[in-house]
């Protein structure tokens, strides 16, 4: 009986820090962005990974290289890493660079030269959170947290426990220098993606991979 209270207890304390860190992380349009005084709400995103967003029409099939600067992290006032470390940031910086690499190598000749029919992208990490250790895989498990995280699932929510990355992403015609698209958006795992639950960083890279894939469906 005893077991049964201490693991409700766990449960209910679970849903509550879940439910309270969910709300405490929304991105805004940062300061420091130079695109940010174009980017309005997206309300045609009804995920609200992509709050904020600028776009004008573009035939993405007209560009085949792309220029991708060096991540920058975000140093501005309104920046939303708490207090992560320099070096989780750089870590995280390193991934993304990599990863969006690889994903737009799949359908552009990366270059660095400015041209026709190349694109500029200028990604900038503004916010990140870690996950939390232990108690963020367990709460998958304890029947509180699992009716909290099905409803997540369901609606493509947050997992309790569960880190993410919020970043900026600007595309520029090379040649003009014309901003194409800019976005700001939060990316995190599948609520009931255990393996992104494990490791400090492992949510928010999880995000940057699904990040990835929704800049290349965009470009498609």
């Amino acid at each position: 009986m005893n077991r049964s209270i201490a693991l409700r207890g766990l449960g209910t304390l679970l849903l509550g820090a879940a439910v309270a860190g969910c709300a405490t992380v929304a991105p805004v349009p940062y300061s420091g962005m130079a695109s940010s005084a174009y980017m309005a709400p997206d309300k045609s995103d009804a995920s609200g990974r992509v709050p904020y967003r600028y776009s004008t029409p573009v035939d993405w099939r007209a560009y085949n290289r792309v220029i991708l600067e060096p991540v920058v992290v975000y140093r501005g006032r309104d920046h939303q890493f708490g207090d992560m470390s320099d070096k989780d940031k750089a870590t995280l910086a390193a991934y993304m660079q990599t990863r969006f690499a690889e994903g737009l190598r799949g359908r552009f000749a990366l270059v660095r030269e400015r041209g026709r029919e190349t694109l500029r992208i200028r990604l900038t990490l503004t916010g990140a959170v870690a996950n939390t250790p232990v108690l963020g895989t367990l709460s998958r498990f304890d029947v509180a947290g699992a009716v909290y995280n099905g409803v997540q699932a369901a609606r493509d929510g947050e997992g309790t426990m569960t880190g993410s990355v919020i970043y900026g992403v600007e595309i520029f015609d090379a040649a003009t220098a014309r901003l194409l698209s800019a976005y700001v958006t939060k990316q995190y795992p599948a609520a009931y993606d255990i393996k992104a639950t494990a490791g400090a960083l492992a949510a928010a890279t999880a995000g940057l991979d699904k990040g990835a894939d929704a800049l290349m469906a965009q470009l498609n």
